[in-house]
């Protein structure tokens, strides 16, 4: 209610509909354009809980608000029905394979948490009863089942969540329409093998739980499905006709078009590989091998499952399973190299991980989402270990004589008596797979920008007294106190303590090891939060936000992870300058409040990258 009460107060202290021409936010601000500036009492709207403080620049009204602002920006707009003067866009400059694969890892990589602790669940499925722990029919054995596989199950209500977020479409909306995808009814529609229709148009019936791609797209048409509504839906009905519209939509169109659309393409390339398996069982396999974390990233994988569910002793599967063996532990090899080349921290243990579950288990999402993907260059060597591990089984017909999820602990599905060399054969196409894309990976490397700097200091000056963090400059130039910079947003430390550089290039580089975990969509500020907890605004530039975008290039993108000294954004200041901005650039700590003391370090006018600005208590 916070939004919505701050939001209306100052709507109307500063007049309503009828004194406000446009409304936009910044990183910090709520920035208006008034008719009468004069009909605005400062100290009425300094008052209004949550307002930190009020300027005026520009000939716009600047209610400062922090960093929150997107939130009551929402609510403010809701009154007078305003629209954003500032385009956002999650696309980058690159390729439309590069933006597609962008934002399916950003959509992917706040689940990789709970992947990573479903699969290691699922490899301990595996070795409780191998270890004559629990009996592989015991209750304890199908809970901890349970909860590995909740994960999995119900991934496109997850998935949901975290696509909205990117897209800024309403999260409950979008876990709704997820939730369509996976409603038990549903289901048991589908189950009862009857003729679907939903308005008299045919519904395929197809499970979708563990896709990834249906909910993907769905939440890609619901930014534009929610932008159309809010334009035809009467003001005085917008509250609840709106959302119902959405769902009855996104609802319609997920189940009669973009779901469908998965399940067709997987049965059609299930029949190509079929057939081509019949024709060249070794181009066929390679071709699987290779290409499998691609078809497991769309769901797809599932259109084979009448293949290899039929996997038993008198009936051996030839095609799925021994590719799944050569991709799994590609993406598991893949993985432990990443582990081991990268410099962060937060990497290697990720990596490491996700290596396990996949090698151990044969659960690859983890690794896929959360490593091979993210870096891409893994990715591909982990295509051509499967591909060349592919063909290896092709040539020797590796058989699978049971259902299991092809992993190391695994390796008894290909043991039969009457056949030993195909278990000898498993053995070597293991090895093979973990060799090639180990070495691949490491000679590809992980475009993870290596640092000769040394990384942030932690020392501990005795026991019992708190330890300082150090802070490096993000930018080469002069440092000034936060306390000059002409703007009292900053110089009275309304956002946090911190200091101010005056740029001498055009390089912004990461200050420490952290996240990005905001960038405003004009790219004129970047917040990061270190390993320590530290979380740092940089903001270049005074009123940049006006120059939306221009002059500003993006290296990183939210949510990813980076090392001191890696460049995170290039800024043209010659350009700012020449159209009559101030290039001072404030960095502050905006959760100074959870420490002793944010100390400037200013003996050193001329500061670079190797220089510490700040001392964190």
């Amino acid at each position: 209610m916070k939004y919505k009460d701050t939001a209306k107060k100052i709507f109307d202290i500063v007049g309503g509909k009828g004194n406000i021409s446009s409304a936009t936010h910044c990183v910090t601000r709520l920035r208006l354009v008034l008719k009468d500036e004069t009909k605005v009492n400062d100290d009425e709207v300094k008052a209004i809980p949550n307002v930190i403080g009020v300027n005026k620049k520009s000939g716009q009204y600047q209610v400062i608000l922090g960093n929150e602002v997107g939130d009551y920006y929402k609510e403010f707009a809701k009154l007078g029905n305003f629209d954003s003067g500032i385009e956002e866009s999650i696309s980058s400059k690159g390729n439309i394979f590069e933006n597609i694969l962008d934002y399916i890892a950003g959509s992917m990589t706040p689940l990789i948490p709970a992947l990573l602790g479903g699969g290691m669940l699922k490899v301990l499925v595996i070795l409780l009863p191998l270890l004559g722990i629990a009996n592989s029919n015991s209750q304890t054995v199908s809970f901890i089942s349970v909860f590995g596989d909740a994960t999995y199950y119900f991934l496109p209500l997850l998935l949901a969540y975290s696509a909205s977020q990117k897209m800024k479409v309403t999260p409950a909306l979008a876990m709704a329409v997820g939730g369509i995808l996976l409603h038990p009814d549903f289901i048991s529609m589908v189950s009862s093998g009857k003729p679907l229709a939903l308005f008299g148009v045919t519904v395929m019936p197809a499970s979708y739980s563990s896709s990834v791609i249906p909910i993907l797209i769905m939440v890609w048409l619901m930014k534009y499905i929610e932008k159309y509504l809010n334009k035809i839906v009467p003001g005085v009905t917008k509250s609840f006709l709106q959302p119902t519209l959405v769902l009855l939509v996104s609802g319609f169109i997920a189940l009669v078009a973009i779901g469908p659309l998965g399940v067709i393409v997987g049965k059609g390339l299930s029949i190509a590989v079929t057939s081509l398996h019949g024709y060249a069982g070794w181009l066929a396999l390679g071709i699987m091998g290779a290409l499998m974390p691609l078809i497991v990233m769309t769901g797809m994988h599932w259109a084979f499952a009448p293949i290899f569910l039929a996997a038993s002793f008198s009936n051996p599967e030839v095609l799925i399973l021994p590719a799944m063996l050569a991709s799994n532990l590609a993406q598991g090899a893949a993985c432990m190299a990443v582990a081991l080349k990268s410099k962060n921290a937060n990497t290697k243990q990720v990596s490491f991980a996700a290596g396990f579950s996949a090698l151990l288990a044969g659960v690859t999402e983890p690794a896929l989402y959360g490593v091979t993907l993210k870096y891409r260059k893994p990715l591909y060597a982990a295509m051509i270990g499967g591909g060349l591990t592919g063909i290896f089984v092709g040539f020797v017909n590796l058989k699978s004589f049971a259902f299991v999820v092809p992993s190391i602990v695994g390796l008894p599905q290909f043991i039969n008596n009457n056949i030993p060399s195909n278990f000898i054969y498993a053995l070597i196409a293991s090895a093979m797979t973990i060799t090639i894309t180990f070495v691949l990976t490491y000679l590809f490397g992980i475009d993870e920008e290596e640092s000769n700097e040394p990384e942030i200091e932690k020392t501990t000056l005795r026991t019992g007294i708190s330890t300082p963090y150090k802070v490096f400059s993000p930018i080469s130039g002069e440092v000034v106190s936060i306390n000059d910079v002409p703007d009292e947003t900053f110089s009275q430390k309304m956002l946090g303590d911190g200091v101010a550089i005056i740029p001498h290039n055009e390089d912004i580089k990461a200050p420490f090891n952290g996240k990005i975990i905001s960038i405003f969509p004009t790219k004129h500020a970047i917040g990061l939060k270190s390993d320590t907890g530290v979380e740092l605004l940089i903001h270049v530039g005074l009123d940049t936000v006006e120059l939306k975008g221009e002059g500003f290039k993006l290296n990183v993108k939210d949510g990813e992870l980076v090392v001191k000294g890696q460049t995170l954004m290039n800024v043209d200041f010659k350009l700012l300058k020449r159209k009559g901005y101030n290039t001072i650039t404030p960095i502050v700590v905006t959760n100074t409040n959870d420490y002793l003391e944010v100390l400037e370090n200013l003996n050193e006018k001329n500061v670079t990258n190797r220089n510490e600005i700040l001392t964190i208590l």
